[in-house]
């Protein structure tokens, strides 16, 4: 990044700072690009001409009035000093859709055992962790890892489970559910008697999970975002049975149906699913929906499902044991956009977050627990404004485990749970959108992240859903409209314990 790039990036920003966000627009910095004027070219970090901020003063009597070049002169020197916060921040800018959230951050200088992968300062200058350990852990290596790619060309690939079968079963957010077997190839691309998918920023067909009685019913549930009238969509959960060597689906049936929001709310959906695994009841993380500044309190209100953990039977209605929070299928409130979701081998529920521009979460999800979202937050708004009174703890609300600021876009999470990696028997892997790496979080016996390590940096690749399958393998689906599965296991290096 040169400083000429990043002038007349904060430059066009600033010329049109109060125009809305473009779909699919991503400003340099992985924020919403406020700018009409900028749309990076494909395979492009720079804009392709400068902007009129970088032009050479001129004084004389012919271009313009003194009072006017002294103004430009002023301009140049306060957009100068704003650029120069992204350049000691970031190192290259993401590319590709997806949320929101922050630039791609460069490990390869900060991979230092002991210390801290991210030395940045926060986005919130008050900004503090409120006890020991709740963020930038030391940094610690454990093994090499050797990626095999198993399919590549995927649309916008969402969430991979894998069947009984042994074939991967793979959601894309236009609408599609993919069929592969073992070794990758396509087997079955499935449209029909899909509802209609609204498929539109972060909208579209997202999680799927697998009925706990699958290999004797074939029941999968899946969550997506759909139109139902001229100006609303809504998110819904539907089951159906899935036919994989015919490639089919029937009995397809809506279990529950979400808040109404407006269409173009199409970011912080949330919309992972986990089946637990002692009654096979469903926990569904819904987005709070919420944009704008301030921001609206949806998450906290009872009365919406919006930024809350619900918990449902298979059939749709609200799981015995609920909390009173509200609404009866309410498990948890006060969320943002949970994009991973996931039970330790404990059995306890598990969450990450996205935050604002800092505070990504990685949450213990407990009944009845509000997490605080809007009220305390660690980050700032896009535009920069603070966020309500920009504290970061209140009696009554859930402290993270653990937060990430600057930010990585957090998207899938897994406990890892078998033998070709020993030493992640307590670590839990979190896919990085704009972090672009998994990153590996050991937890000792009160749940402190001890240390971190970020895996796939050399890949460049946003990592959109991470899982563990029988074999032990780590596989991940990387973001994007062409998308991967790729399998994770050690190579033959020496493995650190």
């Amino acid at each position: 990044m040169t400083l000429a790039w990043s002038l007349d990036m904060i430059g066009r920003c600033v010329t049109s700072s109060r125009r809305s966000p473009r779909s699919g627009s991503r400003c340099p910095y992985g924020e919403p690009c406020w700018s009409s004027a900028y749309a990076a070219p494909a395979g492009r970090r720079a804009p392709a001409k400068t902007s009129n901020v970088l032009k050479p003063l001129n004084v004389s009597a012919a271009s313009a009035s003194w009072e006017t070049e002294m103004k430009r002169l002023m301009m140049i020197g306060a957009v100068a000093g704003l650029a120069m916060v992204p350049l000691l921040r970031a190192q290259t800018a993401p590319a590709g859709r997806g949320n929101a959230g922050a630039t791609r951050r460069s490990f390869e200088k900060f991979t230092v055992e002991g210390q801290p992968i991210d030395r940045r300062p926060p986005e919130l200058d008050t900004d503090h962790p409120v006890f020991p350990g709740q963020t930038h852990a030391p940094y610690h290596k454990t093994t090499d890892v050797a990626v095999t790619t198993i399919a590549s060309g995927l649309d916008n690939p969402w969430a991979v489970v894998l069947l009984p079968s042994g074939r991967f079963l793979i959601t894309e957010k236009p609408g599609r559910l993919r069929i592969l077997n073992r070794d990758g190839s396509a087997l079955h691309t499935i449209t029909a008697n899909l509802p209609p998918v609204y498929f539109r920023g972060q909208a579209g067909l997202l999680d799927v999970a697998l009925d706990r009685n699958f290999a004797s019913n074939h029941r999968v549930f899946f969550v997506y975002m759909r139109i139902i009238d001229a100006d609303n969509c809504v998110q819904a959960v539907d089951s159906a049975t899935l036919d994989e060597d015919a490639g089919t689906l029937s009995n397809v049936h809506t279990i529950f149906q979400g808040t109404p929001f407006t269409n173009r709310a199409v970011s912080q959906t949330g919309s992972r699913i986990a089946i637990d695994p002692k009654d096979g009841n469903l926990f569904v993380a819904l987005g709070d929906r919420s944009t704008g500044d301030p921001i609206p309190m949806q998450a906290q209100q009872p009365d919406k499902y919006l930024g809350k953990v619900i918990h449902i039977t298979p059939e749709g209605k609200p799981a015995p044991g609920n909390p009173a929070l509200g609404l009866p299928e309410v498990w948890s409130m006060g969320h943002r956009t949970p994009q991973g979701l996931t039970f330790a081998p404990d059995g306890r529920l598990w969450a990450v977050e996205h935050g604002p521009r800092g505070g990504d979460e990685l949450n213990l999800i407990e009944k009845g627990k509000n997490y605080g979202w809007p009220v305390i937050v660690h980050g700032i708004n896009y535009p920069g404004t603070q966020i309500g009174d920009a504290i970061v703890e209140k009696p009554g609300l859930e402290q993270p485990r653990y937060f990430w600021d600057p930010v990585i876009a957090p998207s899938g999470l897994v406990f890892y749970r078998g033998d070709l990696f020993p030493q992640w028997k307590t670590s839990v892997l979190v896919g990085g959108l704009a972090g672009q790496a998994i990153f590996r979080l050991e937890l000792d016996n009160d749940d402190k992240v001890v240390n971190e390590e970020p895996l796939l940096t050399d890949l460049n690749q946003r990592i959109r859903d991470v899982r563990v399958f029988q074999d032990g393998a780590v596989y991940v689906l990387t973001d994007g409209a062409g998308g991967k599965l790729l399998k994770l296991t050690p190579s033959n290096s020496q493995t650190r314990q």
